[in-house]
């Protein structure tokens, strides 16, 4: 990964992007894109859109989603600690004893997520998940100074951060799905670096809210209008311990991109991307989709009347974690497979399932 790739993708790990206040990290995407797309738009929904040959036909849509799991701050207590609420897909076992950061109008609050003792709970309540209603966040000031600083809708994520750890892998916080906005970005800057041989209009998506319904997908692709639509998002590896490979396909970190093939896949965009890994030597792995897959590409592939849908994935272990870890390699693969299939977009290939 290029010194410049690798800077970008740390910012968007280590910014915020709560599902609805993702604007730190679309910023970040507009400055980056600036510099190699044709345009950079961003809608009244907060999709933020980098282009290439935006004015041919047919058109092509990537989308990674920019938001991250998160909380609000629901009620102050005359404490000043914080009671709180989800915002998309939580694991409440992972959630207690966390560092969090809330993020006010004058600047983030580092605090952490608690409830009583161990040692005072109820038998009945030891052998129980906590429900997030259940805890609260300390963040240290006396209520008054809470009161002043923090207001209710204010947004809560974990402690961001980017850990390298051994064999070229990065554990963090919300690579669900900013690994995604990295690689549909990181594809349209492969493709500017070969504008001639780009036949299609290319529209790369950075989407809003996908973890409370896919919304950005609804409204970007109704507004792009694409014949093709691919999404990138993260899938679940299964080379860890408990991991049931009759529940989903057997995926590892560092075997290349994971393409989906099933309902939510257009049977030629699934076989050109194939052709395109292959031809191009690059790894890839394949994952059955047997109905929507609950990402970007299920709203993209419903928009208007039918678009011609693909899903590239990275592989992520322990995904609504603070400790998402996944292989920097795959990350690139992806890209330079959404980039290899691009080019095999043209005026003549029909999409229509045969």
């Amino acid at each position: 990964m290029r010194p410049e790739s690798r800077a970008f993708l740390n910012a968007l790990l280590t910014n915020p992007s709560v599902s609805g206040y993702e604007q730190p990290v679309q910023q970040i995407v507009r400055d980056y894109a600036g510099g190699f797309a044709q345009a950079v738009e961003t809608d009244l929904h907060g999709n933020v859109y980098a282009t290439l040959h935006g004015d041919r036909e047919p058109r092509v849509q990537f989308a990674g989603h920019c938001d991250q799991i998160g909380f609000l701050v629901q009620h102050i207590e005359d404490s000043g600690l914080l009671r709180f609420s989800g915002v998309g897909g939580h694991d409440n076992q992972v959630v207690l004893g966390q560092e969090v950061i809330v993020y006010t109008k004058d600047g983030p609050i580092p605090g952490v997520c608690a409830r009583k003792p161990t040692h005072l709970l109820e038998p009945d309540e030891r052998n129980k998940i906590p429900a997030l209603h259940q805890m609260w966040i300390d963040t240290g000031y006396p209520a008054d100074e809470v009161k002043a600083k923090v207001r209710i809708g204010d947004p809560i994520t974990w402690r961001l951060h980017a850990t390298d750890l051994g064999g070229g892998l990065v554990a963090a916080t919300a690579m669900d799905d900013k690994v995604g906005v990295y690689v549909v970005m990181e594809a349209l800057r492969l493709l500017a670096e070969d504008a001639d041989n780009v036949q299609c209009g290319v529209w790369s998506v950075s989407t809003v809210q996908e973890e409370i319904g896919l919304r950005g997908a609804t409204t970007s692709a109704y507004r792009v209008n694409p014949t093709v639509a691919v999404a990138a998002d993260v899938t679940w590896a299964t080379d860890h311990p408990d991991m049931n490979v009759g529940q989903t396909s057997p995926i590892k970190l560092g075997e290349g991109a994971v393409i989906s093939r099933g309902a939510n896949i257009n049977p030629v965009v699934y076989d050109l991307m194939v052709e395109a890994a292959e031809a191009e030597g690059i790894p890839y792995q394949v994952q059955a989709a047997p109905r929507g897959t609950g990402t970007d590409a299920n709203a993209m592939q419903l928009s208007r009347g039918g678009v011609a849908t693909g899903l590239i994935s990275i592989p992520n272990r322990y995904m609504h974690s603070p400790v998402e870890v996944c292989a920097m390699e795959d990350l690139d693969h992806c890209a330079r497979l959404l980039a290899a299939f691009t080019r095999r977009v043209t005026p003549e290939v029909d999409f229509t399932p045969r």
